[in-house]
């Protein structure tokens, strides 16, 4: 049998609605700071959803050469950034302070460093505004760079690219749990010798109009004008999730690699589930059977008990399916030991990050650990009466943490979960 190697968090990077920096969003979380707000990326005259979670005052010019900027989507330039600062964060590399993005490694063998990062969509944007130039000019006038722009491997590539990172180097697409599956894929890189170091996680930028107007017909988002009422996990009132945006980046690390360097751990990344429901295109299987099974492989993995859990970071949608469903297989996994549980939803202050989610609950994951602060369910009332689980509604709790459990539940039904252990 394989020795599985140990592996730790290193580094942090995100930007998202509650923040461009890992401090300034989590100071945001910890004070219960919703990034949720009325659509500023296009005219909504015409649309029946008006709110989204956006990323604010995000100015990639100050950091990337302008004839890049030209030939990279969204998504990529916001992968780029949260990468940057967890990799800085985990004192790898050493940075030019003239071009931010070719820092290169210092403390590890770009060989034995590779790059796993999520996108569900890719470059939408870009794909809307080349087939309106090819309908309108001709297809001969769409631009050169249209496909490696808008492919949704091109975020990882161009990480990799930057940091000369040469290990294996991917992009798992599926759906919202791509962050997630990102994470434990890279998990399993470094536990059986492939890589030392991974950076992995998510990005996203889809509020565009083909991208809120597919979402809006299937009945997916909430179509409420009040970004206070909009995404509120569990909530009896809850209608649809709120479209976000933004990556979240992690820096994973062999134990023994991490220690010989003097590098700061963060937490221990100790458990990894991965499954499908195998039931539907979008919805989650009855009863939440699926990822409750995730949530079993995940603990199975971790060699824990149930019981050791203390808090779940929860897909929790703000749909009616996904936050029932979860609910009843958080019941089903853990018991009576279920009431104990502190469960709690931050989709309420960033909104739902598709193939970025993962990634940035990841990061709030390792926070919740570090500070020993379990965050809010923003904007929760009133629940209903089969879902009695501690939510933690409307503001945080100081706890102390030994092991985190965060979900991430996607369209397909693919399902990831991981679990975070303190150190």
């Amino acid at each position: 049998m394989v020795e599985k190697r140990r592996v730790v968090v290193t580094g942090l990077g995100t930007i998202n609605p509650t923040g461009n920096s890992v401090e300034e969003s989590w100071e945001s979380i910890k004070n219960s700071k919703s990034g949720v707000g009325l659509i500023s990326a296009f005219d909504t005259t015409d649309f029946k959803i008006k709110v989204a979670a956006e990323v604010k005052d995000f100015k990639p010019e100050t950091k990337l050469e302008k004839k890049e900027l030209r030939h990279m989507e969204r998504f990529t330039k916001l992968a780029l950034y949260a990468a940057e600062e967890a990799l800085n964060d985990s004192g790898l590399c050493e940075s030019d302070e003239e071009f931010t993005f070719n820092s290169q490694l210092t403390k590890a063998d770009p060989e034995r460093v590779g790059v796993i990062i999520s996108c569900g969509i890719g470059g939408l944007e870009g794909i809307e505004t080349q087939s309106r130039r090819g309908y309108e000019k001709g297809y001969d006038k769409v631009s050169p760079f249209f496909v490696p722009m808008v492919i949704s491997n091109m975020a990882a590539a161009r990480v990799a690219i930057y940091h000369g990172l040469k290990g294996m180097c991917t992009c798992p697409v599926t759906a919202c749990a791509g962050g997630s599956n990102a994470i434990g894929d890279a998990l399993n890189r470094i536990r059986f010798g492939y890589e030392d170091v991974m950076l992995c996680g998510g990005t996203e930028s889809c509020i565009s109009p083909l991208g809120i107007g597919g979402f809006q017909n299937m009945k997916a988002l909430s179509d409420t004008e009040d970004p206070a009422r909009a995404s509120i996990p569990f909530d009896k009132d809850r209608n649809g999730f709120v479209m976000g945006e933004g990556s979240g980046i992690i820096v994973l690390e062999e134990y023994e690699h991490a220690k010989a360097r003097g590098a700061h751990i963060y937490a221990e990344l100790v458990g990894y589930g991965s499954n499908c429901d195998a039931y539907h295109i979008t919805s989650p299987s009855p009863d939440g059977a699926g990822g409750a099974a995730c949530m079993r492989l995940a603990i199975k993995d971790a060699e824990i008990e149930a019981s050791s859990i203390d808090y779940i970071n929860a897909h929790g949608t703000s749909t009616h399916l996904n936050d029932l469903y979860e609910t009843m297989a958080i019941k089903s996994v853990f018991g009576d030991s279920a009431k104990d549980l502190l469960v709690s939803s931050t989709k309420s202050m960033t909104g739902h990050l598709l193939g970025g989610a993962g990634g940035v609950e990841a990061v709030f994951s390792v926070k919740a650990l570090e500070d020993g602060f379990v965050p809010p369910t923003v904007g929760l009332q009133e629940t209903e009466p089969e879902m009695d689980l501690n939510y933690v509604p409307g503001k945080g709790i100081e706890k102390e943490l030994n092991y985190v459990l965060s979900n991430s539940l996607g369209f397909g039904g693919h399902n990831a979960c991981l679990i975070f252990k303190r150190v």
